[in-house]
């Protein structure tokens, strides 16, 4: 789906460099930044994610973008 270059949208946060610690003590880093973009009921408007995701995801309701990823951590 093209974007022009200077268009605001709206995107949920997958992954990123810095570490994201959990309440059980397991600490997760990715290598790359990544990003979904979302549509105003919070729906992915692509159709495939690449990578694997965190499984907070699920605990915030985006169980669609969960449901394409091929992996959850």
């Amino acid at each position: 789906m093209p974007l022009e270059s200077s268009e605001v949208v709206r995107a949920i946060i997958m992954c990123t460099c810095k570490e994201l610690k959990r309440d059980n003590g397991m600490i997760i880093r990715y290598d790359d930044h990544a990003a979904v973009v979302i549509d105003e009921e919070g729906n992915p408007k692509g159709t495939r994610v690449f990578g694997a995701i965190a499984r907070e995801l699920r605990q915030f309701n985006f169980t669609k973008i969960v449901s394409l990823a091929p992996e959850v951590l």
